[in-house]
């Protein structure tokens, strides 16, 4: 048996341990310190965002922003239906009701069309306008952005960018994260960068970033003492973890490299066959391929594939089940056009770790290529 060759594995660059080490040693062994301050400044200066606030999680940072919009009790908010489901559940939190928003065939995110139809159908049905649109850059491909903020600027409805695989991704060199009101980013384990596990939120917006820190720190007053006149929370980013993102910070074009030289490797093996199509970036758009995926012709190439990788110790995996196909949100309003659950049915991810080498990548195309010939 082959070693195990992962769909997306951290991958260290050697001068993380150098920020945890002075951490140490200067004894900032709390969620502030320098390394927080350096890596918030790191993401500004990659992004061109204004502000940033480093927190425990990717969903943390959706929660907080949308505290930011306003969203509460009973309040609506469209979201991409092709996603994880931390893309919802802070709507969930917040005792907001999602509404479900299928994907368009060029991205595979948030389909223009039907956001609008979803907006104008939720006020005739509610008579208000949902609260907040979060949109999500699915696999690090930018969204249709220039049509999304062209409806969220008719209608007055704020965008969140769920931009957690999409560091470094671009559209018309606008960084995603930063064209919609707030953005937010994962650096979990299996992202194009990490800190372990943790996250952040930015914007134009400094209000946005400066509250999210003061509710993130437990929502501390101003006092000698403890006092507390909101709700807060534990999500600030550790000085020793954002230690370990400012390493991974001078390592992310090279990283961004990578995996696109994974993705044009799959391409150049395996665009001749029928049944495998690959997603193309928008004219003006420039993805981070922080996962290679590939759209076969039915659910049982999809699965042969994904078995026959199996077999040989590779890991990949279905694309997204959507939202409103899951059993916690099978109730909820969803505006569809089938094109989320043909992805799901067909899709699949292949490894597509920055350390991955080219005998992988080898032995992935030669394992797909001998389960294409039967």
């Amino acid at each position: 048996m082959n070693k195990k060759i992962w769909l997306s594995s951290p991958h260290m660059g050697g001068t993380e341990q150098n920020y945890i080490n002075k951490a140490f040693e200067e004894n900032w062994i709390a969620p502030l310190g320098p390394n927080v301050n350096g890596f918030e400044n790191d993401l500004k200066e990659y992004t061109g965002a204004t502000a940033c606030t480093a927190l425990t999680s990717g969903t943390a940072a959706i929660h907080l922003g949308l505290i930011q919009l306003g969203v509460g009790k009973e309040d609506e908010v469209l979201c991409s239906t092709f996603t994880f489901v931390a893309t919802v559940n802070p709507i969930i939190y917040q005792g907001a009701i999602p509404v479900f928003v299928d994907s368009e065939e060029e991205t595979w995110n948030m389909c223009p069309e039907q956001l609008e139809i979803a907006i104008k159908d939720r006020i005739e049905k509610k008579g208000k306008k949902p609260k907040a649109i979060i949109v999500v850059h699915l696999y690090g491909m930018p969204s249709k952005m220039d049509e999304i903020m062209e409806i969220s600027r008719k209608y007055d409805i704020p965008v969140l960018e769920d931009a957690a695989e999409a560091l470094g991704s671009t559209l018309n060199r606008k960084a995603m994260g930063t064209i919609g009101d707030i953005g937010i980013f994962s650096f979990n384990g299996n992202k194009i960068i990490t800190t372990s596990g943790g996250g952040a939120i930015v914007s134009n917006n400094e209000e946005y970033c400066q509250d999210s820190l003061f509710l993130a720190t437990q929502a501390r007053d101003a006092a000698p003492h403890y006092q507390h006149s909101r709700i807060g929370y534990n999500y600030r980013m550790s000085n020793i973890t954002a230690g370990i993102g400012r390493g991974q910070m001078e390592i992310l074009d090279k990283h961004i490299s990578l995996r696109r030289r994974n993705h044009d490797f799959y391409k150049k093996e395996l665009s001749n066959y029928k049944n495998i199509q690959f997603l193309e970036e928008l004219e003006g758009g420039f993805s981070n391929r922080w996962l290679s995926c590939i759209l076969t012709d039915s659910f049982d190439t999809r699965e042969k594939i994904r078995l026959a990788l199996q077999e040989n110790n590779i890991e990949s995996r279905p694309l997204w089940k959507p939202m409103h196909l899951q059993p916690i949100f099978i109730n909820y309003d969803k505006y569809l056009n089938g094109v989320s659950e043909n992805l799901f049915e067909k899709g699949l991810c292949l490894p597509s770790g920055s350390n991955l080498e080219i005998a992988d990548l080898e032995l992935i195309t030669k394992t797909i290529k001998n389960t294409l010939k039967y």
